[in-house]
């Protein structure tokens, strides 16, 4: 059931179950998530969606309202803050616990393109500030306990794409058109040019200063070099050329590799210090054949259906989300240990790993969804190079790396359970943020954020108040 605030009333509504009529569930998004549904209520209704998903902790929803427009981005300032942004310009900044709109953060005239938190240490003190960058080519940086715009640069030549933080320099990153280093008090130090038609479009910091860029189908490797005069420069160091198709996502996997996925399902580790490749995987997700027999199917894949959209990596596996499908490759052992190759009705945004198997999807089809890997009913066959079976691994020409070491036992492949099915949004869920036991927030463009919570710990928290309350007010003997 959900309440409106100040209401003495309540309206049951029936859960969602798996295999009901696609219609009720769209039915129950636009009731739960649509605007003109969520009209009426100003503030954050709560929501009770069902008990039917006993491993779903999530039975509880807050609507946090404020934006006009699609919320893209979501960044945790603190364990009670994140901030919330998207092409409305605006930045909010809210409180996890109680969905209260703390901060409107207003100043960028266009649509926000990136934005990360940047913690800076003086002494024993710790402030977490906030840099956006925007289509109207500005910069700016904010500090989310009192709403200011502490810094800004604009007119810059074009816009910026991606921002990557070096805390351990006090220095970050812009990437566009062309790599800008910046210090804390946003004066430029220095700039490179990108030499390619296309933009950086992601960054990850690598050892011995050196930082990866993604720039269409390359990676580049730049080096940053800091004098005894606090002089920065950032020089272009190496090209990686292996990729056929722009380069999707970038990410860090652990201290000595770091790895990036492709528009064609090409999923690459790479180390992160001589920046040669570990393991090269092409997912394809082909289908078996009715017979068992393996067939090669010459119609081509809709690139959507290949493209990695997302990585999530715990130092152990890579999650990708490929297409609407889930891919879990252990870096170990250099293979598959599970999937789901229809995780969701369309394209899998974003992706997140827990403790004890379990991992966390949403997608453009509006929903979140919770996994848990569960071995397959029968042994599954060992991924075969080529286009045969469920999926296709296909071997770089170019690896450089020494020849990795055979597992002896191939493991039995785990499959994908699905154990919850968080139903709140009208739209395409672009992210989602963990604060633990606090609960989960989520972002899409329906323009609404959404807080999920965990029902029995609120229950909890709602009688410990209570009785709190009596006691202050003498009514308990």
């Amino acid at each position: 059931m959900f309440c409106g605030e100040g209401s003495g009333r309540s309206r049951s509504l029936h859960p969602v179950r798996r295999g009901e009529n696609r219609a009720v569930a769209a039915m129950l998004r636009w009731i739960l998530g649509g605007r003109e549904a969520q009209g009426a209520v100003e503030k954050s209704p709560t929501l009770f969606i069902g008990e039917e998903q006993p491993k779903n902790p999530f039975t509880e929803l807050q609507v946090l309202k404020g934006h006009f427009d699609i919320v893209r981005f979501l960044v945790q300032i603190d364990d009670s803050r994140f901030a919330s942004a998207g092409d409305d310009g605006l930045v909010l900044v809210w409180n996890v616990e109680t969905g209260e709109r703390l901060m409107e953060l207003r100043g960028h005239s266009q649509q926000i393109t990136a934005m990360v938190a940047w913690s800076l240490i003086n002494a024993d003190t710790s402030h977490t500030s906030i840099i956006t960058a925007s289509s109207d080519r500005s910069l700016s940086l904010w500090d989310p306990d009192t709403g200011n715009r502490v810094q800004t640069i604009s007119d810059l030549q074009s816009s910026v794409k991606c921002l990557l933080v070096l805390e351990h320099l006090d220095l970050w990153l812009s990437g566009g058109n062309e790599l800008c280093v910046w210090n804390q008090d946003f004066k430029l130090l220095c700039k490179r040019e990108v030499h390619s038609d296309a933009a950086i479009t992601a960054m990850v910091q690598l050892p011995k200063m050196h930082v990866a860029a993604a720039v269409d189908k390359e990676i580049v490797i730049y080096k940053l070099a800091v004098s005894s005069k606090l002089e920065v420069s950032v020089q272009p160091f190496r090209q990686l050329t292996d990729h056929h198709d722009s380069i999707r996502v970038l990410i860090n996997v652990n201290d000595g590799l770091f790895a990036s996925g492709s528009h064609v399902g090409e999923l690459i580790i790479w180390d992160a210090v001589n920046w040669t490749i570990q393991a090269y995987e092409h997912i394809l997700w082909e289908e078996p054949h009715c017979d068992g027999q393996a067939e090669i199917r010459f119609v081509s894949q809709k690139q959507s259906d290949m493209s990695i959209h997302h990585l999530a990596s715990n130092g152990e596996v890579i999650l990708a989300a490929v297409g609407s499908g889930l891919y879990v490759y252990n870096i170990h052992s250099r293979n598959v240990v599970a999937y789901r190759k229809m995780a969701h009705d369309s394209n899998v945004l974003h992706t997140m790993l827990l403790s004890d198997g379990q991992l966390m999807s949403c997608s453009e089809d509006g929903s979140v969804r919770m996994w848990e890997m569960e071995p397959l009913p029968l042994p599954a066959e060992p991924a075969s190079p080529g286009f045969f079976g469920l999926w296709s691994f296909g071997r770089s020409s170019k690896q450089t790396c020494p020849p990795v070491k055979k597992v002896p036992e191939v493991p039995i492949l785990k499959s994908l359970e699905l154990t919850g099915d968080l139903i709140g949004h009208s739209g395409a869920i672009q992210m989602f943020l963990s604060f633990g036991e606090k609960g989960l927030v989520t972002c899409s463009t329906d323009h609404l954020v959404i807080l999920w919570k965990d029902g029995e710990r609120q229950s909890r928290l709602r009688s410990l108040a209570v009785f709190q309350k009596l006691e202050e007010n003498q009514g308990l003997c």
